[in-house]
Formats: structure tokens, C-alpha cells, sequence
């Protein structure tokens, strides 16, 4: 099969030849016909993620496709269903961490000893076939594009388990920080939910795009959002926790801000203010990750039902290390998706 494959560290993608994986007990195989580049897959080419195990490397923990095979004792999976699989497949089942018995989450990845994680721990879906944990997959509603469906096992993911995470309530604002693959959603999500929704962002040529997303205003930082009435919710979707600090004076009292981004550099930090200090307002600074398969498929029904679309840059497997690059450079409005 082809697969794009990360030779080395900082080296560039190429596809190559591989053998087709199969499936064991459990498990399927996945013809993968779209597969969104996250920009996890970046940070782990560049070396900042731990660089994937196995020879060959293949990351991609957005694919989707049909099932082409199943493993001894799936019973609930046939051939040719249409499925995506996400970031976490499962846990060890005997560390620490899964001895509490939680649900498999994407907590789970970053607490577990040892867990199966699709594009870090066990290959990832950037090929034309991937073996996923039969647990571990989500139906694809059949009016739901593969290339659209794609971007939802991760950056929709993301989105909206940061908004329930939040628990906005009728009449609030929610302000959603950081208008990429995962932002762009966010907004839609709150409009789909019928609350007032703000977009902070830095990148002017965004506004006007944003706008069409749904926002009902376009700010450029914290001190606009502040000046604009703030937010009873910010939801933090970009990769700066800087910019999250910038915008915690915005937050209103009894406020929520659901960091849901991924700063490998800075700190979010609590500024000091005698005037209004944090201690005195009730806020709650909250984290988020992918929170069960249950919030995953409300996003893909919500996706399929046109209330939310995912805004895509499609490329060929040929392409794939153009598309790393736009994704690299934060050229790519909004998602990037290499089809197989």
C-alpha cells in the first residue's frame, strides 16, 4: 500500500510502498480515503512530539474511510461500513492510570503508560489502510463527505468536547480564541447552539471569513474582546497560552476559559490585579481534550446536518508534503486533507 512516511526527524514526507498491514483480534482495517493533517503531525516531525514508533513512520490520526477487513470477534463492524478513527484507541489496561477505570479519552493518551495511540504508538492513517481498534471507530453519516469528515475526528473533536467542557448556558457569550482548523469549528459549533459568539484573532484576513463562519463580531485580542463586553466563556483553541493570559481580563464573572490548544513553549499565567482579582470573580480556568466517542459522533451528526462545515484544503497522497508545509507555515484555511 502507499503510505506517507516521515523518514526522519525534520526530513521531508514522502509516500512510499509498504506492506498492508491486517487486523488482529478486535480490530479492523480501514481503507482510508481522506485523512486530515493536524498540527500535532507537525509538531512531531519537527521532534517536539515524540516521534512516532515503527518503521515505517506514518502519523495521521484524522482518517476515514470504509472497512476492508475484520479481525476475530467484531461483530458489530461489516465490510464496506464507513468509519473514522480517532487520536486514543485504547489504554494498557494495567498502569496507574487505567486501574481507575475511566473511559478511554484523549486524558487517557497523556496518563497512561503504554496506550495505543493511532499516528504515535501504532501507525497512523496518512496510507491507504490503517488498523484501528473496532472500539475505537465512529460511524460516518452517509451525507457527510469523506475529505469533511475527516477534519472531525480531531480538530471537530476538540471543538466541541471544549464547548460542552465549558457548559455554556442560554443568553451567554462565548468567545473562542484562535481561528484555525480547530477554532473555525468551535464558532460554528456555538452558533449551531444558538449562543452570541465572538472570534479573537490576530489575522486580519481571517475576519471577514470567520464572519461567514457564523461570529457575530471579530476582535483582535484580549483588550478589544474586554472592550467589546468580554465573554461568560473563551475557549482557548489556538497555540498560544500567551494570548490566552491576554484574554483572561475579558472574561466575565463567574466566567469559564477551556484551554483546549497546545503551547509546547509558553505558560498560561493568572496576572495580578488588586482591582479585579481572579480569587474574587468565580472563574474557572478548565482543560480540555477529546472527551468520549459519544461527543465525536454528536459532532458528526451536527456536521452532517450542515450546521457545521468543516472548511477544507484537499491534496493527493502525492501532495503530502506540500500540504505538511502549508500546515507548517499556517497557510491552510482551515484543515488540510490528503485523500488516498
Amino acid at each position: 500500500m502507499r503510505a506517507a512516511v516521515i523518514p526522519g526527524v525534520g526530513q521531508e514526507w514522502e509516500v512510499r510502498e509498504v506492506p498492508t498491514p491486517r487486523p488482529g483480534p478486535g480490530q479492523v482495517l480501514i481503507r482510508v480515503r481522506a485523512s486530515g493533517v493536524c498540527h500535532n503531525d507537525v509538531l512531531t516531525w519537527r521532534g517536539v512530539l515524540p516521534f512516532p514508533m515503527g518503521d515505517p513512520a506514518v502519523t495521521g490520526h484524522e482518517p476515514v474511510g470504509e472497512v476492508a477487513d475484520v479481525g476475530p470477534g467484531v461483530r458489530d463492524l461489516k465490510v464496506g461500513d464507513r468509519v473514522g478513527t480517532t487520536w486514543v484507541q485504547a489504554g494498557c489496561g494495567t498502569c496507574d492510570y487505567c486501574a481507575l477505570g475511566l473511559p478511554v479519552t484523549g486524558q487517557t493518551g497523556l496518563n497512561c503508560a503504554a496506550p495505543v495511540m493511532t499516528g504515535f504508538t501504532v501507525p497512523g492513517g496518512h496510507a491507504e489502510y490503517v488498523v484501528a481498534a473496532a472500539e475505537a471507530t465512529v460511524p460516518i453519516p452517509d451525507t457527510l463527505p469523506d475529505e469533511l469528515a475527516a477534519p472531525m475526528m480531531c480538530a471537530g473533536y476538540t471543538a466541541w468536547s471544549a464547548l460542552i467542557a465549558a457548559a455554556p448556558q442560554e443568553g451567554e457569550r462565548v468567545a473562542v480564541l484562535g481561528i484555525g482548523g480547530v477554532g473555525h469549528l468551535a464558532v460554528q459549533f456555538a452558533k449551531a447552539c444558538g449562543l452570541e459568539t465572538v472570534a479573537v484573532t490576530r489575522s486580519a484576513h481571517k475576519h471577514d471569513l470567520v464572519r461567514e463562519l457564523g461570529a457575530d463580531a471579530v476582535v483582535g485580542s484580549g483588550a478589544e474582546l474586554l472592550a467589546a463586553g468580554g465573554a461568560d466563556v473563551v475557549l482557548v483553541t489556538g497555540s498560544s497560552y500567551t494570548a490566552a493570559t491576554d484574554c483572561l481580563p475579558a472574561l466575565r464573572p463567574n466566567g469559564r476559559m477551556v484551554l483546549a490548544g497546545i503551547d509546547t513553549a509558553g505558560s498560561f499565567t493568572i496576572p495580578p490585579s488588586l482591582a479585579r482579582p481572579f480569587f474574587a470573580q468565580r472563574q474557572q480556568v478548565i482543560g480540555a481534550t477529546h472527551n468520549g466517542l459519544d461527543l465525536l459522533r454528536t459532532a458528526l451528526d451536527l456536521a452532517a446536518s450542515g450546521q457545521v462545515r468543516p472548511r477544507v484544503q484537499t491534496f493527493a497522497a502525492s501532495e503530502v508534503a506540500t500540504a505538511v508545509d502549508r500546515v507548517a507555515r499556517g497557510e491552510a484555511l482551515f484543515r488540510a486533507v490528503v485523500t488516498f
